[in-house]
């Protein structure tokens, strides 16, 4: 058997020492934690023997042992631990959490801001998608508003026994058929006094003319003239757009045929079958909020049809009373303008002052200036009769919107869609005004049901009155 080579030995012998040493020194670091952790209670120290006193207060049998192992009575010191003994450093402090750190006031308008972007978005795809069939929305739209006028006819008739399809038939024919009426009189009477027309404007406007040369404004007859050349300037530089407007008339005229198609499409089908159409959009919503719109959505029916029966028998109103003071002043084309009063009525506040404004300047280019005042006049007295007394009293609170909500409504439904925009602008704030309210007091109710019940003084402004039957 060889021999091991020396520098093996030693290094062997290295090795064992130093195992030693760090078995020494982790027992010596044990000891000390039992040291450090120990309490009075009776705990054992690394050598087995006991460093506190009993639950009963009385020394262990070995405490005087211990007490008198330095000599000279003093309780012994536990041992330094070794310099070289690694130290823990301290923790650090735990960071606040930057929720936390974010001010109140910060954190709601962060809230409240990222749902308004995601609103905005919502509203902006919506709008984009109603600008891609803005045709189609328009004509079901307006098949809403004539449903909403003739759907209370088709249940007149039918509580009288008429089935569903002859009511339907029979309403939508003859609604149908008032409405072309309606139309053709109206380009009936603009294509038979157009001549007679033409020629009562340029006389209106000779003597518009004579009036402005003898009127206290110092217009001069140059002045005018300059206004008449840049007018017809104005007309030979735009030539060009004038004929391609022309050429789009074309276009204009087979998309009104097909939005009129659409809507008599939609009105029929609205009318003979629009209580199961509801039904079958309530499944669409989820079922939490399925209540709150199947409560909401009759109460906007309601508004809906309260808001153009109306809106009806008030623009009927304005027609008749203005048609007649213009006829009585000799306005030609009365008849016709009091039908353009009728249908820009449908446009609240600025359809008003549209057509009042149509049938003044007929008066003045044709009459002269003291009949274009009177119209003025009884253009604005009925209107102010209107305003304050025919529409609260026919339309009453179901329909009240207020009237800058009403200007901004019908100046953002115009910039979107037009005249048609313009004109479904405020049924549809007032229809959205209703449901918001039904909604809100929807939501509250089950909050009052949970409530608790109210006690002392306030309890008798809150609590039911009990009706008892008189003795």
């Amino acid at each position: 058997m060889s021999r091991v080579p020396g520098w093996l030995g030693r290094l062997g012998a290295g090795l064992t020492e130093m195992g030693d040493r760090l078995n020494a020194r982790r027992a010596q670091a044990e000891k000390d934690d039992d040291f450090d952790g120990g309490d009075d209670f009776g705990r054992s120290d690394g050598l087995g023997r006991s460093n506190g006193t009993d639950r009963g207060g009385t020394d262990s049998a070995d405490a005087p042992a211990a007490s008198t192992a330095n000599g000279n009575g003093t309780p012994p010191q536990p041992p330094s631990p070794p310099s070289d003994t690694l130290v823990a450093a301290p923790a650090p402090a735990a960071r606040p959490d930057p929720a936390a750190a974010v001010p109140w006031g910060m954190r709601v308008a962060a809230e409240a801001g990222w749902r308004l972007l995601v609103l905005a978005g919502t509203v902006w795809v919506l709008m984009r998608v109603i600008s891609a069939v803005q045709l189609v929305v328009l004509a079901f739209v307006a098949a809403l508003l004539i449903t909403a006028l003739l759907q209370p006819t088709v249940a007149r008739l039918r509580r009288y026994g008429v089935p569903r399809g002859l009511a339907t038939a029979l309403t939508a024919t003859l609604g149908f058929v008032v409405m072309g009426l309606v139309g053709w009189f109206v380009v009936w009477q603009v294509m038979e006094n157009i001549d007679n027309l033409s020629d009562q404007i340029q006389d209106g406007i000779d003597e518009l003319q004579r009036w402005l040369l003898n009127s206290p404004f110092h217009v001069t007859e140059d002045q005018i003239k300059d206004i008449a050349k840049s007018l017809r300037e104005a007309v030979g530089a735009n030539t060009d757009e004038i004929t391609s407007a022309g050429l789009e008339g074309v276009t204009v005229i087979v998309e009104a045929l097909t939005g009129i198609l659409l809507t008599m499409f939609s009105t029929l089908f609205l009318l003979y079958d629009g209580k199961r159409i509801w039904q079958w959009t309530l499944k669409l919503v989820p079922a939490a909020a399925r209540p709150g719109v199947a409560g909401a959505g009759p109460r906007a029916w309601r508004t809906l049809t309260a808001y153009v029966r109306g809106t009806v028998i008030v623009a009927l109103i304005d027609a008749i009373f203005i048609g007649l003071g213009i006829f009585f002043l000799d306005v030609p084309m009365a008849v016709p303008l009091a039908v353009f009063i009728f249908l820009f009525a449908f446009i609240p506040l600025v359809g008003a002052v549209v057509s009042g404004a149509l049938a003044v300047v007929v008066a003045l280019v044709t009459q002269g200036v003291f009949t274009a005042v009177m119209a003025l006049l009884v253009v604005l007295a009925v209107q102010q009769i209107e305003g304050h007394i025919l529409q609260p009293f026919i339309l009453g609170r179901a329909v009240r919107v207020h009237p800058l909500a009403v200007v901004l409504s019908v100046a953002a439904g115009g910039m979107v869609a037009g005249i048609g925009g313009a004109v479904v602008a405020v049924p549809l704030v007032a229809v959205t005004n209703t449901v918001v309210g039904y909604l809100r007091s929807y939501s509250q109710e089950p909050a009052l049901r949970t409530s608790p019940v109210p006690r002392g003084a306030t309890a008798t402004g809150v609590a039911p009155v009990e009706h008892r039957p008189p003795s």
